[in-house]
């Protein structure tokens, strides 16, 4: 009983967290360039473990009662989602992307933390999947199952920004070619602006 919980966690979880979004796209950029990874890995994982223990606790409760809160969220990350597709577009145009040349200076790390973080907490939908969702459905387990079903769930997190963040190095021989990487750049700068027009238009639920 105790492994098909924890699994049924994992799965729950590893379902919502791959689905295609601007904090992975974010992830996976870091990952192609070995910039910060391992910072930008902790604050993905620790930040959906925090949420879900949240969630599993009942906190998800309060914010379903503070709908400005998830309001103002939406706001602002559709006011951060499209400044970053601006970015991306002009670094796609002017082919600003690429891997850090060997030796080469990267940003400071503090940078990429404070946008890893944006990414993650300032998109209101984190908080409808982990929190509210994630605790929704841990509430069909008795009182001891559900903190198994949390930690599957937060065991799902861990494995997936480990993957994404370090396995991105797999495809570094595509991205030493700088069109692929201004391909990549027009394509983030596309997703990102429709994740910020879905934003502005849908309500969140």
């Amino acid at each position: 009983m105790i492994l098909t919980t924890a699994l049924a966690g994992f799965a729950a979880s590893a379902g919502l967290i791959m689905a295609i979004g601007a904090q992975n796209a974010f992830v996976l950029r870091q990952g192609l360039q070995r910039s910060h990874v391992g910072v930008v890995v902790a604050i993905c994982a620790l930040s959906d473990i925090l949420l879900i223990l949240l969630g599993v606790a009942g906190i998800g409760v309060l914010v379903e009662r503070v709908p400005w809160l998830l309001q103002a969220l939406r706001f602002g990350g559709a006011a951060f989602l499209g400044v970053y597709a601006l970015m991306a577009a002009s670094r796609a145009w002017r082919g600003g992307g690429g891997l850090a040349p060997a030796g080469g200076v990267q940003p400071a790390w503090y940078k990429a933390a404070l946008a890893c973080l944006a990414f993650t907490f300032l998109n209101p939908h984190v908080y409808l999947d982990t929190m509210i969702l994630l605790g929704s459905l841990s509430t069909g387990y008795p009182d001891t199952l559900r903190w198994v079903f949390a930690a599957g769930a937060c065991a799902a997190s861990v494995v997936w920004f480990l993957s994404l963040g370090f396995g991105a190095r797999l495809l570094t021989p595509v991205f030493r070619n700088p069109t692929a990487w201004r391909i990549m750049d027009a394509a983030v700068a596309l997703f990102m602006l429709l994740l910020c027009m879905v934003l502005l238009v849908r309500p969140l639920h």
